[in-house]
């Protein structure tokens, strides 16, 4: 009951600031100075990304066991801002804020599965390339303490021949999961440290963020995800003052 009841002061903190400054910045610092790693699971939970489907509350990063003080807040709050904007210049890219498993402010980028891949396919187009290269040398190389998971998506619709609607899922999955590792064996042939890529799974059609019933919808759920959020080491040179 105590611990809810510092959630709720904690997240009530928030959107008084964020009414005031609506950055990472100023979000980072309330939510790191008020109850640190601790409180970051459930704050999360309840303010990571948007909207009501699973995928929104999504938490990533492994909890540090620590509290992430005021300061350290805003510095990787203000760092994670301009991340998000290197990352919205990146063509073919939607970025969007979310929150780690510290309760600290990361960046999700979501690709169209249309531009990265040929329908049904696992092979990367030559405008995925472009669009990749692009997010690695403006975004990935000078964050380069940010830890990265990727997450391919589908829609709902089965495979040619397939009336079982668990096998359709589950062949949903494995092209999900191939289109995943095809993004992430992408970004470590461009140099990217294989430390830095903590997870890539493929959830199928468990996360739609949009209506399968419709075309729009079926395209927007055909999709990957690549969320950048603060390493370990980005939390311990923010706690120690040090993050430039």
């Amino acid at each position: 009951m105590r611990f809810m009841k510092l959630g709720v002061f904690a997240l009530a903190a928030i959107m008084l600031f964020s009414a005031c400054d609506p950055s990472n910045k100023t979000k980072g610092g309330v939510i790191g100075g008020t109850a640190g790693a601790a409180l970051g699971g459930l704050v999360g939970n309840l303010i990571a990304g948007k909207g009501d489907n699973k995928t929104s509350r999504t938490l990533f990063g492994a909890a540090i066991g620590g509290a992430v003080g005021t300061a350290a807040g805003v510095l990787i709050g203000n760092k994670m801002d301009k991340a998000k904007a290197a990352a919205a210049a990146v063509n073919n890219a939607e970025v969007e804020t979310i929150t780690d498993a510290n309760g600290l402010e990361g960046v999700k980028v979501t690709f169209d599965s249309g531009i990265l891949f040929a329908t049904g396919k696992s092979d990367l187009s030559q405008t995925a390339k472009n669009s990749l290269d692009q997010f690695v040398a403006n975004v990935l190389i000078p964050y380069s303490d940010t830890d990265v998971a990727i997450q391919g998506h589908t829609d709902n619709q089965g495979f040619k021949g397939v009336k079982d609607p668990s096998v359709n899922a589950q062949k949903n999955r494995d092209l999900s999961l191939q289109r995943a590792s095809a993004v992430s064996s992408y970004l470590l042939g461009k140099g990217i440290g294989s430390q830095r890529i903590t997870k890539v799974e493929g959830l199928g059609q468990d996360m739609p963020v949009a209506d399968n019933s419709t075309k729009a919808g079926q395209q927007q759920n055909r999709r990957v995800e690549v969320y950048l959020y603060a390493s370990k080491a980005m939390i311990d040179a923010a706690n120690a003052g040090t993050l430039q």
